[in-house]
């Protein structure tokens, strides 16, 4: 690390200009192609997934996207001159590249198609491929041509999976403002304006080549759309996270009267393999969401892991380049003044976090007693946790596809928006008369509102028909009522027919989704869990270390699932937080805030541990090892977790209900893990542990490979001559 970061230092006009030409090129190749996002999500061998095989085989002609055209009028849609105005525009929209067929809302089979009052009305566009193959071009076509004929009298709004997927999110604000935020945190935490700046700096060039990356890799892999948008939030809060520690640590040298040059070498041979091992931590954690099998979420991780990594590469190359452009001038101008004046001064505690850490420490018992139950009592709500998928009812109320979500849901009731699509496999006249009394038979459940007329093949080998629930695809009935007509009400009307009836649609394929995710999801947190235990084992040669380490980041995340559960599922202060009524906790909420939590929780893990270990090392003595380390580091975590505090919360103005729900969760865990654990239980535990808590079997520990976080260089060895606190 030593020798990367003297490289990067003494050929900082090359490293700088290596970032910058990467930063052009990517973010060029990226607006030249632009992105393709999608929002389309199957579950492996899923019986969603099986039917919707099933339709596009047998009903090819009719197996590409259908999106739907939604007028409303202030007078009736089939009278003249709204309806010549309305046929004209379909008759454009049909002769569209990639629309293979146009079902209007006039005529013998279009009457169901307008409302009772004949204000509102909806005609279908079918797609020659599904949304995630069409050009951005052709569907953009599409909603020009429709809302062409929108006036005072008439409006035109469009929804469907194709219309969805070209409306990306917009993070520009959100982005804003953290940096905003995150840049007055640094100034107060700096004090000088040049180190304040730094970090963002560094942060910036990773997301903005990261973003790039993103969305070229939209092209190759299905990426959802609020994928780039995490990405760089996420990016922007561990990025400066990363470089303020190693910053921190800098600064620190200069101040014990090392050179600029031997200050950054040392920053980077013990901050910086703190920030490596954290950052591979996130990295690990992120790419555990593979073994879910759902590609729906590897896009998320992949793009997240990207972004995580080029900011951690930003750290340990970019940053020393930068930090010899500044020189000691990330040192305040009153800190150069007393440097002159007074001479080099050992690293110092601030005031505040020495009588804090000696506080704790004679009050470790109550500390441990009061916090670890307050952590359980603050999970609990997370076991009321319900999980759904939101829809375009959720989406921004200014958004097209809201407004024909809304206008579907008014005038033909909610369940519009959400059919269950039944379709089998036809070998005979009886087959067909069987799959008919099933259709049938589901009309007849509660809670179902109606049911289309069975339609078949040209060449009868297969049928299928709708069924509207009278629920919306988000309600907690809807999933219910799909459960009770796979389970109960399609075995018992098929049973003896020999006929295999299946029920797909978007809702059958959220409700699979919702399933399979929860099916795997402890493999998925036993293999992150085993992983970020197996590093910090390897790191800090303990087995409590890492034990804790782990148990305190579910209970962390539990905790955050609880404040989740509070305000989107209970509505607790959610209106004051901008979240709709609507919202419902995303199914893959609990995945994602796995991964992100678990790796940057191990940031303050390490960074405060590794500074406890570094103090054990040489002197053995485990309750000044722990009081030290976190007088030293309680300033700087506190400030890190301000600054993701701060990121995370800025993620509310963002019109994606799905982001606005991650800047909840990931702020409230931050506030629990930084506040909570690391600056109190952890260290309360470790002074009770004692000496045990760096225990290791010698068999073990002559099997382990020897990894060294604290670094080797002269100058952090002189850095760790600081004054120990004295205890009574």
């Amino acid at each position: 690390m030593t020798r990367l970061a003297r490289w990067c230092f003494r050929h900082r006009r090359l490293t700088l200009g290596g970032w910058v030409v990467a930063l052009l090129v990517f973010v060029g190749a990226s607006l030249s192609v632009g992105f393709d996002y999608s929002t389309e999500f199957t579950v492996p061998d899923g019986p969603s997934t099986q039917a919707r095989a099933l339709l596009e085989h047998e009903f090819s002609s009719s197996a590409g996207e259908v999106d739907q055209i939604v007028l409303e009028s202030t007078s009736p849609l089939t009278a003249d001159p709204i309806r010549s105005d309305v046929e004209g525009m379909l008759a454009k929209v049909r002769g569209l590249p990639h629309v293979a067929r146009v079902a209007g809302p006039y005529g013998d089979f279009g009457t169901s198609q307008v409302s009772p009052d004949k204000k509102i009305a909806y005609a279908t566009v079918t797609f020659d491929t599904r949304s995630h193959d069409l050009p951005r071009s052709a569907v953009r076509s599409v909603i020009d041509t429709a809302q062409s004929i929108q006036g005072a009298r008439l409006r035109v709004a469009l929804g469907g999976q194709a219309i969805q997927n070209i409306q990306p999110q917009q993070a520009s604000g959100s982005a804003t403002l953290g940096i905003v935020l995150a840049l007055i945190v640094l100034g107060l935490a700096f004090g000088a304006l040049f180190a304040a700046v730094t970090p963002i700096v560094t942060a910036l060039f990773a997301i903005g080549i990261g973003y790039a990356i993103t969305g070229l890799l939209s092209h190759a892999l299905p990426v959802v759309s609020f994928a780039p948008i995490l990405g760089v939030l996420i990016g922007l809060a561990v990025g400066i996270d990363y470089a303020l520690f190693i910053v921190t640590r800098h600064r620190a040298g200069l101040r014990a009267g090392h050179s600029v040059e031997d200050s950054t070498d040392a920053a980077l041979d013990t901050a910086g393999r703190a920030v490596f091992f954290a950052g591979l931590t996130v990295a690990i954690a992120l790419l555990g969401q593979f073994v879910l099998g759902l590609s729906f979420l590897d896009s998320v991780a992949l793009t997240a892991t990207v972004t995580v990594a080029l900011t951690m590469l930003a750290s340990l190359t970019l940053l020393p380049a930068l930090l010899g452009f500044i020189g000691s001038h990330a040192l305040s101008r009153r800190e150069r003044r007393r440097l002159r004046e007074t001479g080099p001064h050992p690293e110092e505690a601030t005031s505040g976090w020495h009588r804090w850490a000696r506080r704790l420490e004679r009050h470790r018992v109550p500390a441990a007693l009061v916090s670890l139950p307050a952590l359980i009592v603050l999970a609990l709500p997370a076991l009321g946790l319900q999980l759904s998928l939101d829809d375009a009812g959720s989406d921004p109320a200014s958004s097209t596809t809201r407004q024909a979500y809304d206008l579907m849901a008014t005038g033909f009731g909610p369940g519009i928006n959400g059919p269950l699509q039944l379709v089998a496999t036809i070998d005979s006249p009886a087959d067909k008369a069987a799959f008919t009394r099933v259709v049938q038979a589901a009309a007849a459940q509660p809670g179902v509102a109606s049911a289309t007329p069975v339609r078949s093949t040209p060449d009868g080998t297969a049928a299928t028909a709708a069924l509207y629930p009278t629920t919306a695809p988000s309600a907690p009935e809807t999933p219910a009522l799909l459960n009770h007509l796979r389970d109960d009400v399609v075995p018992k009307a098929e049973a003896g027919t020999g006929l295999t009836v299946l029920i797909g649609g978007t809702t059958a394929t959220q409700a699979d989704f919702s399933r399979a995710l929860a099916s795997r999801l402890p493999a998925f947190l036993a293999i992150v869990a085993v992983v970020a235990f197996l590093l910090l084992l390897l790191v800090f040669r303990s087995l409590l270390i890492p034990l804790l380490a782990s148990i305190l980041n579910l209970l962390s995340i539990a905790a955050a699932l609880g404040g989740v559960t509070a305000v989107v599922g209970r509505r607790w202060g959610a209106s004051l937080l901008g979240i709709s009524d609507n919202t419902q906790v995303e199914v893959f909420l609990p995945v994602i805030m796995i991964s992100v939590l678990f790796g940057v929780s191990m940031d303050y893990h390490v960074f405060l541990v590794s500074r406890i270990h570094e103090h054990w090392s040489r002197t053995h003595d485990s309750r000044a090892a722990v009081t030290h380390g976190l007088a030293v580091t309680g300033k700087v975590i506190t400030a890190a977790a301000s600054i993701m505090i701060l990121v995370f919360l800025s993620f509310l103005l963002n019109d994606g209900v799905i982001v606005q729900q991650f800047g909840i969760g990931l702020a409230a865990a931050v506030v629990i893990d930084a506040f909570l654990i690391r600056t109190l239980l952890v260290p309360a535990l470790l002074h009770l542990f004692g000496p045990a808590a760096w225990w290791l079997p010698r068999w073990l520990d002559r099997l382990l490979p020897h990894v060294r976080i604290e670094g080797s260089s002269s100058v952090a060895a002189s850095e760790g001559s600081e004054s120990e606190p004295t205890h009574a």
